[in-house]
């Protein structure tokens, strides 16, 4: 595919969905979201499992930041490129502390320290992509409406729900959208090696909407650990499969 026509065809799934989220009924979060199987308290912590699952969060995200601060090898063909990473990096740091605070006590109100986070993490890897694959120009021009787009999507649910008529669907659409992108990107031409490990990374997001999904099941089933705790660990192994592509790549065409 060229890339004036994957060019094309990405506008043509951006249209896609904002359409659907248009469309689609408006849906409220429900109040047993926050009900987490795993309730147990240990060393004084309440929900001990969903609360310290978080810290691999902060450690990919360390590494990460500490990668791009000391990188002394040409990862990138272009030192702008790794600005939308800063922000990936960032914002699993953040989620580290977001998701914490959450899952101390969990509610409307919190979840919203939970989601903002993370929609930093989704919306700058997406720019990251357009960055490398797309146009330097176009993804960095991006970055910082891509990020207040999805910060823009957790704070209208939030509002939503305070006015007390909860809608979801544009904080969906949002990460419907990220996933797609990546995904999508694949089409492109790319400028570096191992892009597939794009494919794994959204395999490890697809993994945690389903231990998600089957929170009380696995723990039911296992009795040890709970499905959002999983959720957590494959969330942070999608961050450190970032890492560590960029940490193995190398430019296709010369520096």
């Amino acid at each position: 595919m060229s890339r004036r026509t994957a060019t094309i065809v990405l506008f043509a799934v951006t249209t896609a969905v904002i359409a659907a989220a248009l469309l689609a009924p408006r849906v409220a979060q429900p109040l047993s979201y926050h009900n987490f199987a795993d309730q147990r308290r240990w060393l004084g912590i309440p929900r001990f499992g969903d609360v310290v699952s978080n810290v691999p969060f902060a450690i990919v995200g360390v590494l990460g930041l500490i990668f791009l601060f000391r990188q002394r090898r040409k990862t990138f063909i272009d030192p702008r490129e790794r600005w939308p990473f800063y922000f990936v990096f960032l914002g699993l740091v953040l989620t580290a502390a977001g998701s914490s605070y959450y899952h101390l006590a969990p509610d409307n109100a919190r979840l919203v320290w939970d989601r903002l986070p993370m929609t930093v993490v989704f919306m700058a890897m997406v720019a990251a992509m357009i960055t490398e694959r797309i146009s330097i120009r176009a993804g960095l021009r991006l970055l910082s409406v891509l990020l207040g787009v999805g910060i823009a999507s957790v704070i209208q649910w939030h509002l939503s729900e305070v006015r007390g008529a909860g809608d979801l669907r544009f904080y969906g659409a949002v990460q419907v959208y990220a996933g797609l992108v990546l995904l999508f990107i694949l089409l492109f031409p790319p400028c570096y090696s191992r892009g597939s490990d794009l494919a794994v990374v959204v395999g490890f997001y697809l993994l945690a909407k389903i231990l998600e999904t089957f929170d009380r099941q696995i723990f039911d089933t296992l009795h040890v650990v709970s499905g959002h705790t999983l959720k957590h660990l494959a969330g942070a192994a999608a961050g450190y499969w970032i890492l560590r592509m960029l940490q193995k790549r190398q430019a296709l065409s010369p520096i």
